[in-house]
């Protein structure tokens, strides 16, 4: 947003720096965790070539590797705004160890330069991954060894796993959050990050689907990023739980074979444990709709 609201890319490092240090110094002594410049795909980019399949083009970390005029000043802008309170780096869209491997090295040679130039750092500032491809989740256990966090991005993940377009009207209805693959692979993100001591966050809309909170909480999802206004719908939801009902509910949907199975499974555990908020999701509900404008209205209640 950073970038895109300002036209051109060419946000300065100090004017990044300006803006990174006043969100530091809210969140802190809470951490703030920046994705890098995640452009393509459905955001517009203003240096990209035509394409005829932007997502499975250039996107994401393949842009920042070949644009280092985006990525060196916002890297250094963002270690500078590290001094200033706890800071941690997300990269966007990676699909390969040599790929992230390349990104480390760029960072530390910035690291170099800003010693060399008396700027104060955080040297630890963690780094983490975004975790939206096959590839990466499959091989989950491979980074873990080398990165600080996963941030597993279900909108992306999604698509991919199931080669469904969710901006295709023609195929939008395939597009399955729930899907028992996709689920599958969340489990192997979570289990491998924690398997090496590093948390294992969840965004997309995923995250903030009341539906899918139990399951994700029973896998052991150490965070949910959602978006504020749906934030008391899953709050709601994990107080309405034990953990160890939750732990069973997601071994039982990652035995499903079908979303509608995983579906009718978490309906009829959110028609016992969820304390009404079903009947919230499904009134006024039209059809096709995801219940979102109706849940919603938890809020007021």
């Amino acid at each position: 947003m950073l970038f895109l609201m300002r036209g051109p890319l060419n946000v300065s490092e100090d004017y990044q720096l300006h803006v990174y240090r006043q969100i530091v110094e809210r969140v802190k002594p809470n951490p703030t965790t920046f994705r890098l410049l995640d452009l393509g795909g459905d955001k517009m980019l203003p240096i990209a070539h035509r394409e005829h399949n932007p997502f499975l083009g250039w996107r994401g970390l393949r842009v920042l590797l070949d644009r280092p005029e985006l990525l060196l000043p916002q890297l250094r802008a963002l270690l500078r705004a590290s001094a200033y309170g706890p800071v941690r780096i997300l990269v966007p869209m990676v699909t390969a160890l040599d790929e992230y491997r390349r990104f480390q090295e760029v960072l530390e040679d910035v690291k170099a330069e800003l010693r060399a130039r008396g700027e104060p750092f955080d040297e630890a500032v963690p780094v983490g991954i975004m975790v939206e491809v096959p590839s990466v989740a499959l091989m989950a256990d491979l980074f873990a060894e080398e990165v600080d966090f996963f941030s597993i991005g279900t909108n992306d993940l999604t698509q991919y796993t199931l080669a469904v377009d969710r901006g295709n009207d023609l195929v939008a209805p395939l597009y399955e959050a729930l899907h028992p693959a996709v689920l599958r692979l969340v489990k192997h993100t979570i289990d491998a990050g924690h398997r090496h001591g590093i948390p294992v966050s969840l965004c997309g809309e995923l995250a903030g689907d009341p539906q899918a909170t139990p399951i994700l909480a029973g896998m052991g999802l150490d965070e949910f990023s959602a978006a504020p206004p749906y934030l008391p719908e899953v709050k709601r939801v994990i107080r309405a739980m034990q953990f160890r009902e939750a732990q069973e509910l997601a071994e039982q949907a990652l035995q499903c074979r079908t979303a509608s199975e995983v579906t009718a499974l978490v309906n009829a555990w959110l028609q016992e444990h969820g304390c009404g908020l079903l009947q919230y999701m499904q009134a006024d509900e039209p059809a096709g709709g995801n219940g979102r404008a109706a849940a919603s209205r938890l809020q007021e209640s």
